[in-house]
């Protein structure tokens, strides 16, 4: 399997390139400066330098890839127009190139909460929760075998390889560590039966490949 995920440095995405690139899979990352290829090259995967806040994403950026992830976020501390350059904008830029590419399969890294009523979100969290509901709805109505991954907070603990997963979860405060969000998201992508589906994730009790398979 060939996958690029956008958002490669990221704590999520940098730790799937290195579980894509352990199972001998060929492992791609999209990043933003050049200093951060040799983390990429440290855990076996290739970087691709783009600034997709400023520049599309071309054709052979994704050439020969089989599926792509979005695991890309503004991050703690940016203002709403780069939740939405990002969060939202990212995603979409990834869905058009994708389906220019005769990509199908696309995995979204979400965020609990983000299927909810607006009147829920907290307002500090606004631009947060709507750029990633935003991008949420357009790639389930962009006709791609779509995948949208919604943690919950998200924690740098060891990886338990447990988590409980549902299409609407309470406990929004609750967690999952990302060393596992990322291990989901390497599970989904060669489970067929996650195709068209958006589901919740926390810590839980159940294995890996026993929750994804039963969704």
């Amino acid at each position: 399997m060939d996958v690029v995920v956008l958002g490669g440095h990221g704590k999520i995405g940098l730790r799937l390139l290195r579980l894509l690139a352990e199972g001998g899979h060929r492992a791609r990352g999209i990043v933003r400066k050049t200093e951060q290829e040799a983390d990429l090259v440290e855990v076996g995967a290739e970087a691709i330098v783009l600034d997709v806040e400023n520049r599309d994403i071309a054709p052979e950026h994704l050439d020969g890839a089989d599926a792509v992830v979005f695991a890309a976020g503004a991050g703690p501390g940016s203002g709403p127009e780069r939740k939405r350059t990002v969060d939202y904008g990212g995603a979409v830029k990834l869905i058009e190139a994708a389906k220019a590419n005769g990509i199908s399969r696309y995995v979204m890294v979400s965020a609990m909460g983000a299927g909810s009523e607006p009147g829920q979100w907290p307002e500090q969290m606004r631009p947060y929760y709507e750029a990633k509901a935003d991008a949420d709805r357009e790639l389930a109505a962009s006709g791609l075998a779509y995948t949208i991954v919604r943690p919950g907070i998200l924690s740098d603990e060891d990886a338990a390889g447990r988590v409980a997963v549902s299409p609407n979860m309470e406990g929004a405060g609750e967690s999952v560590p990302r060393a596992d969000v990322a291990a989901v998201l390497l599970e989904v992508l060669g489970a067929d039966n996650t195709v068209e589906k958006t589901f919740d994730l926390l810590a839980g009790p159940t294995p890996i490949p026993e929750a994804i398979a039963a969704i």
